[in-house]
């Protein structure tokens, strides 16, 4: 592990929050470095406001879109809403089919089969929309790239209206409209929206030109944020205020598909990360093991006992995944051994009969033994498929850009991405992509790096200080739980491994010079032990939690690394 200490932000910006907000140094600190440097934006940051939320018809096309749907209601058309499987898109099409249930019965939902259609707007989806007198299909969560699929829907008489938040191609389909923040012409002030963001920015516009009141969407905010949640997109600006507003309603008035996820939980109040951790693998789930419809089924379900059945299904959907995950990322470890690939720049891994619905996830764990980005493939019809996970400060989805000559579909993100190629390319893949890796990749960042917000003392953790800094959330990327330094540290004499084959470590600390003592508590670092015994002086690095023990709530240090 590598720590990397944020720069400290303008001193006289410090001084000045500080003073204005009535709040500490180090509050004040973390304050700037998240680019909020006056009252008012200290304001709008920690009470997120829904009137701040932006004109939703400042985004392109958006003016096209919702004529399109005007026409198409005024005049009975059926509708059909396609989204992903993941849950970005299953939580879109379930905002977007409820909501345009209360104007017309006239909607068909459409997730594509994850293995039969693979990812994106397919030709089956357009067929079956042409066959059912369908003439308008609404994207959402993909389509940005869908050029030949849209000019095919068009000859059978289907429009589409598009809303992505993908990177664009260097062709725009030539839809009715295409609504992506991310487009090059589009001047929309934010452009991190998730896919159901750009959802409910058109259920927002159609609401508002239609005279209705905001109100009558609050109760869409939960979808999402979970969507914002799951789809790890930067919790800041709108998306801010979504999964704020989003989360309250999670938990004061949860839609029925939540409540029946949730029966078992045993929790007063859920943050974002517990939705990024017992809600969104859930519905993730269905379209991994089974098929998407059956999270939009869930989240749309207004019958608690239907609901509660729907949920049942989906937890055996989550059971099996976990193991078929598990299982996969044991083979897919030893077959980089077997390989002998262990110092290689990048994971490449390809096995004809690892389940589809979970090479993401092993990709994803695979970068916890090999920091590095990472490629899982496997067979999918008579192409190969693979999910693309990439480390911190690397662009997976540029490297996969300078290998496209091998590629024939590839879309995502920065850290995230999929792709489709030939068999026949597998091996060119493997080579150029690991020789793309080594000319492009600052050999640093396959370190895992623990970015540390500030360094400091113990005595400045108070039981206000832990009030504040709880109002930082919901954290996300571009907001993340802050991160502390602390130096001069001994054990109290408590300190020892606990948990199966004593992976954790357990301790009480003071630091030199100062009275507090606080519990501390290091998940995977019992083998750091040596550095604590003895009363040895050390270092940490860790975030702040609360603890609850007999009823009594106390300050806790969650450890993230230790050093001598």
């Amino acid at each position: 592990m590598r720590w990397t200490l944020k720069p400290k932000p303008n001193p006289e910006t410090v001084a000045r929050l500080s003073s204005d907000l009535g709040v500490s140094a180090s509050i004040a600190t973390l304050l700037a470095q998240r680019g909020i440097e006056t009252f008012e934006q200290a304001k709008s940051f920690f009470r997120p406001d829904l009137n701040e939320l932006h004109d939703p018809f400042l985004m392109k096309d958006m003016d096209k879109a919702v004529a399109r749907i005007e026409t198409a209601l005024a005049t009975g058309e059926n509708i059909m809403v396609y989204g992903d499987y993941d849950v970005d898109g299953t939580t879109s099409v379930a905002l977007m089919s409820s909501y345009l249930k209360t104007l017309t019965p006239n909607i068909a939902s459409y997730i594509p089969d994850r293995y039969a259609e693979g990812y994106g707007v397919s030709y089956r989806g357009i067929d079956f929309a042409a066959d059912n007198d369908i003439s308008l299909i609404i994207a959402l969560d993909c389509g940005i790239k869908a050029v030949d699929k849209v000019a095919y829907a068009k000859k059978k008489g289907v429009d589409f209206i598009i809303c992505d938040h993908h990177r664009p191609g260097a062709e725009i389909p030539k839809a009715v409209a295409v609504l992506d923040p991310k487009r090059e012409d589009c001047e929309y002030p934010f452009k991190e929206l998730c896919g159901c963001g750009v959802g409910f920015k058109l259920i927002e516009a159609f609401n508002k030109k239609r005279g209705g009141t905001f109100e009558v969407l609050l109760p869409y905010l939960d979808l999402v944020a979970t969507a914002i949640g799951a789809d790890i997109v930067p919790i800041t600006g709108e998306n801010r205020i979504l999964a704020y507003h989003g989360l309250n309603v999670i938990n004061v008035a949860p839609r029925m598909g939540f409540k029946a996820i949730l029966t078992h939980i045993k929790k007063e109040k859920l943050t974002i990360t517990d939705v990024v951790f017992i809600i969104a693998p859930r519905i993730n789930a269905a379209g991994r093991m089974k098929h998407g419809l059956h999270a939009v089924n869930l989240l749309t379900e207004e019958d608690e006992a239907t609901a509660m059945k729907f949920a049942a299904e989906i937890e055996n959907f989550n059971a099996e995944r976990k193991d078929t995950d598990k299982a996969i990322t044991k083979e897919a470890l030893s077959q980089i051994e077997t390989l002998k690939e262990q110092e290689r720049l990048s994971t490449v891994v390809y096995q004809e009969d690892w389940h589809k619905g979970v090479i993401g996830i092993v990709a994803s764990r695979l970068t916890e033994t090999y920091y590095r980005p990472t490629l899982v493939f496997t067979k999918s019809g008579d192409k190969l498929a693979a999910s693309a996970r990439s480390v911190k400060g690397f662009d997976v989805y540029n490297a996969l850009e300078a290998c496209k000559d091998h590629i024939e579909q590839f879309g995502g993100h920065k850290y995230a991405a999929g792709l489709t190629l030939a068999a026949s390319e597998y091996e060119n893949f493997k080579s150029k992509f690991e020789s793309v890796v080594a000319e492009t990749i600052d050999r640093r960042l396959l370190t895992p790096e623990i970015s540390v917000d500030a360094e400091i003392n113990l005595d400045e953790i108070t039981p206000k200080f832990f009030r504040i800094l709880k109002q930082f959330a919901p954290f996300g990327p571009g907001n993340m739980t802050p991160v502390f330094m602390t130096q001069k540290l001994t054990d109290t004499g408590f300190g020892k491994c606990v948990g199966a084959e004593d992976a954790h470590l357990k301790c009480q600390v003071k630091q030199r010079g100062k009275k507090p003592i606080f519990d501390m508590i290091g998940f995977g670092l019992g083998p750091k032990f040596e550095t604590i015994s003895e009363k040895k002086t050390f270092k940490a690095v860790y975030s702040l939690d609360e603890n609850e023990w007999n009823g009594n709530v106390s300050i806790q240090l969650k450890l993230k690394d230790i050093s001598e």
